[in-house]
């Protein structure tokens, strides 16, 4: 059947609109399509050129610069310098071997330096491997004109940390090393930068605890290298982001202060804020330098560290537990008036000893105190009184007082191996040894021995907190990346008004009574005077016939063997500021060896410098101004801590 002339033209129109729809759909895609050519063939003609010419494009991680540690006013403790150093990649240098050998030719290279590098390099054949760092100007430029010709090789300008305060902070902030596999396999996801053979990481203390805010983020850099690995042109760089700057409560003249005044002794000192818990100073002794554990230490010096029997590398502040001797009858007063066994008022008998069963619990003065009552004890820090007063409060009253004062608790400071100490009562030596409390054990605890410990840390907050009367917790960091660290305002400890003021006075007397154990170590000026308690602790046991015969000097005995010296105290005592504890390992008496130490640093804190020798006793003036001249201290000119002879 013919179409009528209306369905053909109808029709043709049908097919002429599809033809042209597809026309068109073909004319986009062919422009398209030459667009797309033009643009891959024309305008990335050179970047497709370099990728195809042997994967030439490479990326490579920038390290960032690690965060600056600051003292409480902003002074540098932990800072960054610029480090010239030499890197190699395998895949790039292919025989790594003859490299070296040729950049053997242009800087010194120890058999260690070839064999470490090389390992490196096998294990992480893709990533760069640090050959030699701290390279001299010269050093550095020798290879970096040479470079052409060393495959693999490229010369950096980076940065490693430095410690520009030498041994002054090395047990708080600690330091920074290489990235071991140990550290590696303690991290589930760890960052890219980590994998980069020698990045360095905090490795104990502050360095180590705030290590994911001080570490920063990594950028990157794309860069051509032709086939035989030599560095053409950088492409692009995209820099990371650095990491937070930390800010301590510590102040830096103040913790070289007090390091210089330890001396040599092994021994430690605490200063803390009785206002808010800031930590003004903490400084353990001897010390070590940790530029050298940077650095790379060597076997000798770290030889040197490891046999000294004054364990330089130990942080007695925070990881030393000490049996606190007669500082610990500060506890055993509170527990026992606070249980209502005993008041301020009541005297004890003291013949020189308490009998129980067939043994003789001594006291320290031969010929005892007789009738003392409770300041008077503390003044003269009389043992048998507090034999019978731990007696009648027992051991787990005076535990729980321990612990609120601070002793037997673990800090949440930035610090490695920090030490809970202990407070022991029945339970635990039940659970530990099986077996029971004993009253005897009792007696040894009342007057800070037996199973007893605390760290100098827990000293001073036990001191701050009698001071204060309040929970104090001890502060570390004020602030990270500029953002202040919150500070909760301490509670009351709950203690009674009669029971604090009876233990204030027996401390004020301790120091400014004539027959006071640390009236030697006194401070003069009204306006500054301390309140403290002396304290010595047996690291053995004296036997009778020593007793007989009063043969048991410390000065007699080898250093190992000789007691500890403790002391405790805060100042002004009618407004206090500071609290300070001072452990002087074997050093004999609290009141010889510890008092003065404490009594200077307290000074050293109250006057922000170097207090006038009319705060001293008279007496003794010349001596500290004789004394004053031999500590190292910092330059006062120097902007952040040259040192020099004071």
């Amino acid at each position: 059947m013919r179409r009528s002339p209306r369905d053909a033209q109808e029709s043709h129109r049908r097919i002429g609109r599809r033809a042209m729809l597809l026309g068109s759909l073909q004319a986009v895609f062919v422009g398209t399509l030459a667009f797309r050519m033009r643009y891959l063939q024309v305008d990335q003609a050179d970047e497709f050129l370099l990728l195809a010419e042997e994967n030439s494009i490479k990326v490579r991680l920038l390290p960032p610069a690690r965060g600056l540690i600051q003292d409480r006013n902003g002074t540098v403790i932990a800072g960054n310098e610029q480090n010239y150093r030499i890197t190699v990649i395998q895949e790039d240098a292919g025989d790594t071997s003859a490299v070296l050998d040729e950049l053997a030719q242009l800087i010194p290279l120890t058999d260690d330096d070839r064999e470490r590098t090389l390992k490196e390099a096998a294990r992480t054949p893709t990533l760069p491997i640090t050959i030699a760092d701290r390279l001299s100007w010269e050093e550095f430029s020798r290879v970096a004109v040479n470079a052409p010709a060393l495959p693999g090789i490229t010369t950096e300008v980076g940065l490693s940390r430095f410690y520009p305060q030498g041994g002054d902070f090395a047990h708080v902030l600690g330091y920074v090393g290489p990235v071991s596999d140990y550290d590696l396999s303690k991290i589930e996801d760890p960052d890219p930068l980590l994998k980069i053979p020698r990045f360095q990481i905090g490795k104990i203390g502050v360095e180590a605890k705030l290590e994911a805010d001080l570490r920063g983020k990594a950028g990157s850099r794309r860069i051509e290298v032709n086939s035989s690995g030599r560095v053409m042109r950088e492409l692009g760089r995209q820099e990371g982001d650095p990491g937070a700057n930390v800010r301590m409560t510590i102040d830096h003249r103040l913790q070289n202060y007090a390091q210089a005044r330890l001396g040599a002794e092994s021994a430690a000192a605490v200063v803390i804020d009785v206002q808010n818990g800031d930590i003004l100073a903490i400084n353990s002794s001897p010390s070590f330098d940790p530029n050298l554990f940077v650095r790379g230490i060597s076997g000798p010096d770290y030889r040197a560290l490891t046999e000294n029997d004054h364990r330089p590398l130990a942080d007695k502040t925070v990881q030393g537990a000490y049996p606190p001797g007669s500082t610990f009858k500060i506890v055993t007063a509170l527990a026992a008036m606070e249980a209502g066994v005993i008041s301020p008022s009541e005297t004890v008998y003291c013949p020189g000893y308490t009998q129980l069963g067939n043994r003789r619990f001594h006291c320290w003065k031969r010929g005892g105190h007789g009738y003392v009552a409770m300041t008077e004890s503390l003044e003269k820090s009389c043992d048998v009184y507090y034999y019978e007063v731990a007696q009648r409060v027992g051991i787990d009253k005076m535990a729980e007082m321990a612990r609120r004062l601070g002793i037997g608790t673990r800090f949440d400071l930035p610090m490695s191996a920090i030490s809970e100490g202990l407070a022991p009562d029945k339970n635990w030596k039940l659970a530990k040894y099986g077996k029971s409390w004993l009253v005897g054990d009792t007696l040894n605890s009342g007057i800070g021995q037996g199973y007893v410990l605390a760290s100098p840390l827990q000293l001073a907050v036990m001191t701050a907190r009698v001071a204060s009367g309040r929970a104090i917790e001890p502060r570390l960091v004020r602030a990270v990346d500029g953002v202040d660290v919150p500070l909760a305002e301490a509670p009351p400890l709950g203690l009674s008004d009669a029971a604090l003021r009876a233990v204030r006075q027996g401390l004020f007397d301790v120091s400014n009574s004539q027959s006071g154990t640390a009236y030697r170590s006194r401070i003069v000026d009204d306006t500054m005077r301390m309140a403290g308690k002396t304290g010595t602790s047996q690291v053995r046991n004296i036997t009778a016939a020593e007793r007989a015969r009063g043969v048991f000097r410390n000065e007699d005995l080898p250093w190992e063997r000789r007691d500890h010296a403790l002391y405790v105290c805060y100042a002004p005592f009618d407004a206090p500021k500071v609290a300070v504890s001072v452990v002087v390992e074997h050093g004999g008496g609290g009141s010889t060896a510890a008092a003065p130490i404490a009594r200077d640093i307290v000074l050293q804190a109250l006057h922000g410098g170097t207090p006038p020798l009319a705060a001293y006793p008279a007496d003794q003036r010349n001596r500290i101004e004789a004394e004053r001249e031999k500590l190292q201290l910092l330059d006062p000119e120097g902007p952040s801590g040259g040192r020099s002879r004071a």
